[in-house]
């Protein structure tokens, strides 16, 4: 039996938010810190006092869509 399907919606989806979150912001910070030069450029770019709203609120919808797409299909789709 596969386990995803005998998990509830809910968690399959925080489940797999939780980790394209982790994932992907550090690998936004890790690109962002070679492209801009440094960890100056990176805190300019995504930390400033302008801009670290949209990018919290950018990693979080990405990640909701990805958890609820995933989730969708492990739960639903998958044989």
């Amino acid at each position: 039996m596969d386990t995803y399907k005998n998990q509830s919606f809910l968690k399959l989806t925080f489940r797999f938010a939780s980790v394209f979150l982790v994932i992907v912001t550090i690998l936004k910070i890790i690109i962002s810190i070679f492209k801009n030069g440094g960890i100056s450029g990176m805190i300019a770019e995504f930390f400033s006092a302008e801009t670290w709203q949209i990018f919290v609120t950018t990693q979080l919808v990405m990640s909701l869509i990805y958890g609820l797409i995933m989730a969708i299909y492990y739960k639903f789709i998958k044989k």
